[in-house]
């Protein structure tokens, strides 16, 4: 601390010094060693702030300056201000301002040239009150670890047994070390007899694990052996369920079921469900690798395939699974057999309704209904003959195709029809020898039609439908078929009354438009007949009867009769033939026809319609018929 002079009156513990007493001042003018008190920075602060509080209040008003200055540290300075004269009283305020500067550039001086010991003495007090504060702080942390300094030791003498327990463990396992490989390379083991196809090898392993785990329920060893045992089983189920949706054969079947039922997964009927159900996903597989864009070779594939592979199937199945006669219910599938088979040839005649109606030909349908009776038929060794299902979806095929063909041959016939130009056609025909050529169940159409494109067209029409109906025939619906061409006769007929009554034609087109009409009665009916009577025996006698359906024509035809004469039809035996591409002479510009040249003869069953000139006088009214070649085979 340093020590500075203070005011005798300032500090009550200072005794008058009698070199001063007898100035009366009151206080000490000199520094005296043995008198000088250590105080602090603070407190010389303090004390000056009180100085000149003092001095305010003495110059403000005496009488307010004794209430402060009563206490008992400042009374005697008190006592002596009461001994002054006046005049030193009025003295005293300047004196105690000079020794107030004075004591504050003491303290200035004191202070400037002891810094260094006051900032060194703060710095010391502040580190050494934080570290009695970090002291206190790691006392009290010092004090709340020593439980977990206590535990920690019980902890690790608790592990350190846990470790004598496991080192003997581990002495144990070494001393069993060869055995324990050999159990825990069972798994892999078992893996590799698996790839490798050794099924029963891998099977022994898996009930000696299974025995093993059994015999020690809670080593956790075993257990983790058995678990990876179990996914390995998993593998070979799969594996041997892969093997049943391929292509294998009695023998091959009989070793996987026998494996199946060692493994014990499924019961005696889960397995015969399983094992339908798996040869049912290898046909179909089969099924889904034919091309469905040809129906025809589609519905060939799926028969052959039923033929062959359900036979086999149902033969294996009552193979592996033979039932016996005791009435065990183990034994007994409850009609599984049945109900599966049923699923197959549903399956089977469901497809056949879908695919018919896209075969647009009569023989196809042909060759489809034989294979389709060879197979029910070689299935009804095994109880699966459907031979009796089958007529109806064959009749609803060829009705369907029948129509079909007659309702292009009556659209063709009106296209032509509406766009005809009625102008005279040369007399054309075939030579007569040419008809001997071909075999005498064979029906030539008319040549006379060449002479009326629109009839042409449609017995072209007609000729098709029947060609596509004869390979393929059913007996069943030999009135229904009847009935659809006398509705394309019918057809044909009303096209024509319509025509007549919405068409104004000028008495040349009337004359060539009768002639069509009687055509019709006369060629195209009857020929009509005569074609569906080579299908159906008796056939053209129906068709025949339905003659009312021409009435209106021949009312129209009578009722012109009148008025002009119709020509006749030309005996198309006596009739010039046409060349061999069918090509009909050209008529002269005055509107005469020409005798056709000599030429080859062509095929008798063709009707051909072609290019004809006609007058430059008629040329606005001329059109071009496309050649149209049908006929009816026998």
């Amino acid at each position: 601390m340093t020590s500075v002079i203070i005011p005798a009156h300032l500090n009550p513990s200072l005794q008058h010094c009698n070199h001063c007493s007898g100035q009366r001042t009151g206080f000490c003018l000199r520094v005296h060693p043995q008198r000088v008190t250590r105080i602090s920075i603070s407190e010389l602060q303090k004390m000056e702030h009180q100085s000149h509080s003092a001095e305010e209040t003495t110059s403000s008003s005496p009488m307010a300056a004794l209430l402060p200055l009563a206490s008992d540290s400042q009374q005697p300075y008190v006592s002596e201000l009461l001994s002054f004269t006046l005049d030193r009283l009025h003295k005293e305020p300047e004196l105690l301002r000079v020794d107030a500067e004075r004591i504050r550039r003491q303290m200035q001086e004191v202070a400037v040239t002891n810094y260094r010991s006051f900032i060194s003495a703060a710095d010391a007090f502040i580190a050494i009150r934080e570290e009695v504060t970090f002291i206190d702080k790691h006392l009290e942390a010092m004090i709340n670890e020593i439980p977990k300094l206590t535990s920690g030791c019980t902890e690790f003498i608790e592990s350190a047994e846990q470790i004598l327990e496991k080192r003997k463990m581990n002495q144990t396992m070494l001393a069993n070390h060869s055995t324990l490989l050999d159990l825990l390379e069972i798994p892999q083991l078992m893996d590799t007899c698996v790839r490798n196809g050794n099924y029963d090898e891998a099977l022994d392993l898996e009930a000696f694990v299974g025995k093993l785990s059994t015999m020690h329920p809670k080593l956790p060893v075993i257990q983790a052996l058995a678990a990876e045992v179990r996914l390995t089983t998993q593998s070979l189920l799969s594996q041997l369920l892969q093997k049943l949706r391929s292509n294998i054969q009695l023998p091959e079947c009989l070793r996987i079921i026998g494996y199946l039922r060692r493994i014990g997964v499924f019961s005696e009927y889960g397995m015969r469900l399983l094992f339908l159900r798996c040869r049912e996903a290898w046909l179909t597989g089969i099924l889904e690798d034919l091309d469905q864009s040809n129906p025809y070779e589609y519905l060939k594939g799926m028969i052959n395939c039923h033929r062959m592979h359900l036979f086999d199937v149902v033969n294996q199945y009552r193979a592996i699974f033979a039932d016996d006669t005791s009435g065990s219910e183990e034994n007994y599938d409850g009609g599984l057999l049945f109900s599966w088979s049923m699923h197959q040839i549903t399956s089977h005649l469901q497809t056949l309704k879908v695919m018919l109606p896209k075969i647009t030909e009569g023989g196809s349908l042909s060759n489809i209904l034989d294979q389709c009776m060879y197979c029910a038929m070689g299935l009804g060794w095994v109880g699966l003959d459907f031979r009796g299902l089958l007529p109806s979806l064959f009749e609803e095929a060829v009705l369907n195709l029948f129509s079909k063909n007659m309702s292009t041959a009556v659209e063709n016939f009106q296209l032509v029809l509406d766009s005809h130009r009625w102008v005279p056609l040369p007399a054309v025909g075939f030579p007569a020898n040419t008809v001997g050529e071909e075999s005498q169940e064979d029906i030539t159409p008319p040549s006379y039609l060449m002479e009326h494109p629109p009839l042409a067209v449609f017995i072209n029409g007609v000729s098709a439908a029947m060609n596509e109906l004869r390979p393929c025939a059913p007996i069943s619906l030999k009135h229904v078929l009847a009935q659809e061409l006398i509705k394309g006769l019918r057809a044909v007929s009303d096209s024509l009354l319509l025509y007549n009554t919405t068409r104004v034609l000028r008495a040349n087109e009337s004359g060539l438009f009768l002639s069509l009409c009687r055509a019709f009665i006369e060629v195209a009916y009857p020929h009509s007949a005569t074609c569906f009577g080579r299908c159906y025996p008796g056939g053209a006698t129906i068709i025949m009867d339905a003659k009312n359906l021409y009435d209106g024509i021949s009312r129209l035809l009578e009722t012109s009769s009148a008025a002009r004469e119709l020509p006749k039809p030309v005996n198309h035996g006596k009739a010039k033939g046409a060349d061999e591409n069918g090509d009909v002479p050209a008529a002269a510009e005055n509107g005469e026809t020409t005798t056709a040249k000599e030429s080859e003869a062509i095929n008798a069953d063709e009707v051909v319609v072609d290019k004809v000139p006609v007058p430059e006088t008629e040329q606005e009214h001329t059109n071009t018929e496309k050649p149209m070649n049908e006929s009816v085979t026998s």
